[in-house]
């Protein structure tokens, strides 16, 4: 049996847990440590680059969810320990101006707990939707997901901003306890009993697990889809910490108008992968490659767009960056339909190690994309106006999509919704 739409829904609501605890991190607890506690920016950029960092072990997870066969209590798992680590992150904000040192420890140590997490509970979830869900579904599963995703973090984002107003520390931590406990709860209520209803029981595997990656990494098509992912996803990251300094520098916008710049492109994002669930599921129109490719091209020329406005001085930025979102969320929704449909191909019960793969790719890819796009405009701008120094990082992610596109022509199945997720899809040479 491959999961019902209601299933799908219910694995979305994890996604949507993951999604609201980590903006806790990423956005509630940077705001105080840099604003309320005056830390240097670099602080809370450390910790969440550690949280990146972390990720690096999303295939082990994987490779445990594949041969242990019991990827929900991975997920549950994984789901504790970043609520446990965004509790700590938060504990740890409390206690910095009191005792700087012992709060920072704290921090460090709660940032790596969230990177095991995030690995363990998403590298987990992923692998089995893969696994369970029909290949005509696949498009708009991703969809489902990564939009329920998108709705919890500006869910809590927005909840949480208003109800820590007045910030108090005692506030902080009854409101992260209630969002992290919440998230937990619903986890085991999503995904309780889904498995055993979807997946028949398989044969563990006994191979330890560098074994079991090093036969991943013997597909071509595993290796090629790797770097696939981290060329595309480090230019997704390349612009998000240089685009909202991009309109204040170059087209005189106040905080509040970049701000708004940021919502606009988030609202592009949800209109591309609606669009590509809507026509590749619903309507049957085009493939995974082919929205791929699209979302890939597309997003290389707005990034074009916006670069050559700031050289024209004109004062269209916010529809080309509204663009830049819908060909953004076009491409990502339909890289995770071909994640889905590529992790069943090839040697048999390595999805997870696949999905942990292509994880810890994107992981890193955007800790190095975003640091790449800013320490890039800093060094140019040394010699160049900045007009000049943004357009270039902007071009050069333009390349960096065009050339994900390529590789994706070349790896990416090109029937209507994937192949059928099973080992002899695909021939490996010397198996």
């Amino acid at each position: 049996m491959k999961l019902s739409w209601l299933q799908i829904i219910r694995l979305g609501l994890v996604q949507m847990c993951l999604g609201a605890v980590v903006v806790l991190t990423t956005s509630t607890l940077n705001r105080l440590m840099v604003v309320e506690l005056a830390l240097p920016a670099l602080v809370p950029g450390l910790l969440v680059a550690l949280h990146y960092g972390i990720q690096i072990t999303r295939p082990n997870w994987g490779f445990r969810s594949d041969t242990r066969g019991n990827r929900t209590m991975f997920i549950i798992l994984g789901m504790a320990a970043l609520s446990a680590g965004a509790f700590l992150a938060a504990f740890g904000v409390v206690i910095i101006p009191a005792q700087p040192v012992a709060g920072l420890v704290l921090s460090g140590l709660a940032y790596a707990l969230i990177g095991v997490g995030v690995g363990a509970s998403g590298t987990s979830l992923l692998a089995l939707l893969a696994t369970a869900t029909e290949p005509r579904r696949r498009a708009a599963a991703a969809t489902i997901t990564w939009l329920m995703m998108i709705f919890g973090i500006a869910v809590t984002a927005g909840t949480v901003g208003h109800f820590l107003n007045p910030y108090t520390p005692l506030l902080l931590l009854e409101i992260v306890g209630i969002v992290t406990l919440g998230a937990v709860g619903l986890t085991l209520l999503a995904v309780w009993g889904i498995e055993r209803r979807v997946i028949a029981e398989r044969e563990a595997d006994p191979a330890p697990f560098r074994q079991g990656l090093a036969q991943i990494w013997a597909e071509p098509q595993s290796r090629a889809f790797t770097l696939f992912v981290f060329l595309s996803m480090s230019a997704y990251f390349m612009q998000e910490l240089i685009l909202e300094p991009y309109a204040g520098m170059v087209f005189g916008f106040d905080v509040g108008q970049s701000t708004q710049l940021s919502g606009a492109q988030n609202g592009g994002v949800f209109l591309g992968m609606l669009a590509v669930g809507i026509a590749a599921t619903g309507l049957r129109i085009g493939t995974l490659r082919q929205w791929v490719v699209a979302g890939c091209v597309g997003s290389a020329m707005a990034l074009c767009v916006i670069a050559g406005l700031g050289q024209l001085g004109l004062g269209l930025l916010v529809p080309a960056v509204i663009t830049l979102g819908f060909f953004n969320g076009m491409f990502a929704v339909a890289a995770i339909g071909s994640m889905m449909a590529l992790a069943g191909q090839g040697r048999g019960a390595r999805e997870g190690t696949r999905m942990g793969l292509w994880g810890a790719a994107q992981a890193v890819a955007a800790g190095f994309g975003g640091l790449l796009g800013a320490a890039s405009v800093d060094l140019f701008r040394l010699w160049l106006p900045a007009n000049t120094a943004f357009g270039l990082v902007f071009l050069a992610e333009a390349v960096l999509f065009l050339v994900a596109a390529l590789i994706a022509l070349r790896v990416i199945d090109g029937a209507r919704g994937g192949r059928d997720p099973r080992p002899q899809a695909i021939a490996i040479p010397g198996e």
